[in-house]
């Protein structure tokens, strides 16, 4: 207990901090109700280009931390863990942080392991950082990796929210030695999506020897239809800000 206290007050500072100096502006594909919000067990972020991504916690519900600072489980890739502050700033955004080798080894089972019937898990599943010339550390295109099928699998109901992020280069570019600019506005558009009925709707379409690539595509898609540009014009956005935030 004590560790998740600790785990969402640090959430909360976040939370704080990222409000006080961002200006966030949320693009909500369809309403969110309060019952929603209470089965939620997965937050997928596309479209990954910082480890300033942490940013969208200003916009999670307070009682949504809370369960991330107690049932929360993040993959987390090993040279990130290495850092030693940002590795120690990323062991303590959720209750339990597995580090992976983005190979399926031992760390993957460790962390599938780690997610039971009340674990909420937070993952990028591109599993790695765009950097600015748009293609990772090595120098290949940002795709969707297949480790997301498996967490699908594994959560196998609730709801998960998506979150299609407009790029943080503006803050921070990776590998930039340079302090994140701050009084920036966050783009970003959301929406809620049930598990189960996602799963079910591509197991049907494409059985089980296509889910896996199916997974895959779609999110691929999601990225390209939803994911703002960034730097998208202020005057071209509408926000549609739920009342729990």
């Amino acid at each position: 207990m004590i560790r998740s206290l600790v785990v969402f007050s640090i959430l909360l500072c976040v939370k704080t901090l990222a409000r006080v100096f961002y200006r966030f502006d949320p693009l909500w594909l369809r309403s969110v109700s309060d019952d929603q919000w209470d089965e939620m067990r997965l937050i997928v972020v596309l479209h990954h280009t910082s480890l300033l991504d942490v940013l969208y916690f200003g916009l999670i519900p307070n009682r949504v931390l809370w369960r991330l600072a107690t049932r929360g489980v993040a993959p987390a890739a090993s040279v990130t863990l290495e850092r030693p502050i940002v590795g120690l700033a990323y062991r303590t955004m959720v209750k339990t942080v597995v580090s992976v080798t983005r190979k399926r080894d031992h760390t993957w089972q460790q962390l599938m392991e780690q997610i039971g019937p009340d674990a909420m898990v937070i993952i990028a599943p591109e599993g790695r950082l765009m950097r600015g010339n748009g293609l990772d550390k090595k120098g290949r295109p940002m795709t969707i990796r297949g480790g997301v099928v498996d967490i699908l699998r594994a959560v196998g109901d609730g709801k998960m929210l998506m979150i299609y992020s407009g790029g943080l280069h503006h803050i921070q570019i990776p590998g930039q030695k340079r302090l994140p600019r701050i009084f920036k506005t966050v783009h970003a558009r959301f929406e809620m999506l049930d598990v189960e009925a996602y799963n079910r709707d591509l197991l049907e379409r494409f059985g089980e020897q296509g889910f896996r690539q199916a997974v895959i595509d779609d999110l691929g898609r999601l990225k390209a239809e939803h994911c703002p540009p960034t730097g998208f014009p202020e005057d071209q956005y509408w926000s549609l800000e739920p009342e729990a935030f």
